[in-house]
């Protein structure tokens, strides 16, 4: 009988690591599965609540809180449990993931939605507050905190790092107060004011993040120049990006004629992807892709979306409206659960808490020293209310931009330095979303701003270059020296209206078809509002 030979010892090691790799790629699936589904089922709970929210008008709890709660309170629950390290592996809160995949849709629905008379006879305005506000704030809210740190008061951290925790809270998150705002029925000016400053200030915060960090590398003397050349490359660059992907996108839709050849289908799907090739076009040349993406955008929105057939519009306008609201869900349930789950550094207390007043006083050295320099190019019945300045200083939020740029200086400072930035962020983060997010109402209904839509007169929202506000007895009454700087920003600031005789004559004829030109605002205003009308109901 011949008695068969037993495996070699490297063959039964071999089938026993293949099977051990077999069951550790199925305990992976299982748990990938296990994480998607906790996702799914928070964002099931997120919507039904907030539509009760809504429904009953309760104001002191956004949906925005409400999406931070849910994944706090699962992350409490998981991380107390024994889950296994696979499954919380699918909620650990990547800045790349939040920059690539769930800003882009909600950074373009803000500007296809935007108003776009609002937001353009407010430009000037929304520039100010965005570029030089945040610039103000970013660089006041970092020399105190490095102050502070001199006298020994708070953690004491390098003025470079200073300056980067700066720059990173100065980016406002818009969507808690907007969603308030749009409820309770706020003046449209006040709104563009908010919208646009919160959009465009996030890329502001993110390039001088940037340019801060250099700093800790080269010579001061170089890059407080470099902060302000890079920034400006960077934000004229991202816009001429954006607006050039929308306008190419007219001229596509314009002379293609795909309504006309009934291939739907195609029409939508291109539509889509414009927006996305202008996010990922200015990433990858090193711009701004929200500012890109955001201008794509307003472009689409006005010449693109006009050139579409009817069921493509409603089709794109819903779908558009149904991915950022997944994406915002997502991204605070996303927030939550990560605060939850991380280790903070909670040893110094003290530089939560003088952050805190840092940021609050640097947000109105940024709003009422702005709106003082906007107020000198306006007439007097056409100045920036002082109620308006005082929500739009309170409705300073701090979200996930801020708490992603937060968890970056982890990696890119010291060890120590960047726990206790991204401590600090999430406090103020958690703080401004929960507390001052849910008494937004209460405080724009104390402003007496509350359906508020005729108080506030733009002098150029009529578009139509006759501006009442300016007449010749402004300028003969002030032509003295003192007022030469004033007389000089009311010529700028008239100078906007012709913008819209340029769209007009120009612009709408060679990017719209001749059956868009006419009712072009009114028909896509009427179709948008529909369908998301439809959506909240």
């Amino acid at each position: 009988m011949v008695t068969a030979a037993a495996p070699p010892h490297d063959v039964v090691a071999t089938a026993v690591s293949v099977s051990v790799a077999g069951v550790g790629l199925v305990d992976e699936q299982q748990a990938a599965g296990v994480g998607i589904l906790l996702q799914i089922l928070m964002l099931v709970l997120s919507f039904v609540l907030g539509h009760l929210l809504r429904r009953r008008k309760v104001y002191y709890i956004p949906e925005a809180s409400a999406s931070l709660l849910i994944g706090m309170i699962v992350g409490g629950i998981a991380n107390i449990s024994n889950t296994q390290r696979s499954i919380r592996r699918w909620f650990n809160f990547r800045e790349d993931f939040f920059l690539l995949f769930l800003l882009p849709p909600i950074i373009f629905q803000s500007g296809f939605n935007l108003a776009p008379k609002p937001f353009f006879s407010n430009f000037g305005a929304i520039i100010t507050f965005a570029i030089l506000g945040t610039f103000i704030a970013s660089i006041i809210t970092g020399l105190l905190v490095y102050g502070g740190g001199l006298i020994h008061i708070i953690y004491k951290l390098p003025l470079a790092e200073s300056m980067m925790f700066g720059a990173l809270v100065s980016a406002t998150d818009p969507v808690t107060v907007l969603s308030i705002f749009q409820e309770l029925g706020t003046d449209v000016n006040l709104y563009a004011l908010v919208f646009g400053e919160s959009v465009l200030n996030d890329a502001v915060a993110i390039s001088l993040y940037r340019s801060m960090a250099l700093m800790r590398t080269n010579s001061f003397g170089q890059n407080y120049f470099l902060v302000v050349i890079k920034f400006l490359e960077n934000f004229v660059g991202s816009m001429s990006s954006g607006v050039g992907v929308g306008l190419i996108s007219a001229l596509l839709f314009k002379y293609a004629a795909l309504g006309v050849e009934n291939l739907y289908n195609l029409e939508s799907c291109l539509f889509v992807l414009f927006p996305y090739f202008s996010y990922m076009l200015s990433e990858g040349i090193g711009l701004s892709g929200i500012v890109s993406i955001l201008f794509t955008g307003i472009v689409m929105k006005r010449y693109t979306f006009c050139n579409l057939s009817e069921d493509s519009q409603r089709f794109t306008g819903r779908f558009f409206h149904l991915l950022s609201s997944l994406a915002e869900a997502f991204v605070f349930i996303y927030m939550g659960f990560d605060i939850a789950m991380e280790r903070q550094s909670w040893s110094h207390i003290g530089f939560i808490f003088f952050s805190v007043i840092f940021i609050l006083l640097a947000r109105a050295a940024n709003v009422f020293s702005c709106a003082y320099i906007l107020n000198l190019a306006r007439p007097v019945h056409c100045q920036i209310p002082r109620q308006y300045q005082l929500a739009l200083w309170y409705s300073g939020l701090r979200g996930a931009m801020a708490f992603a740029l937060a968890i970056q200086s982890v990696h890119d400072l010291p060890e120590g330095h960047g726990e206790t930035i991204f401590t600090a962020t999430t406090s103020i983060v958690v703080l401004t979303v929960l507390l001052i997010g849910g008494s937004t109402g209460t405080m724009l209904e104390s402003l007496q701003v509350v359906g508020d839509s005729h108080r506030y007169h733009h002098p150029y929202e009529n578009f139509d270059g006759n501006n009442a506000g300016y007449t010749g007895q402004h300028y003969e009454e002030e032509t003295s020296t003192s007022n030469r700087f004033k007389i000089k920003l009311r010529e700028i600031q008239k100078s906007t209206s012709s913008f819209a005789l340029l769209d007009k004559h120009y612009l709408t004829p060679i990017f719209t078809s001749q059956n868009g030109d006419e009712n072009s605002d009114d028909d896509e205003d009427n179709i948008t509002d529909e369908s998301l009308r439809n959506e909240e109901i």
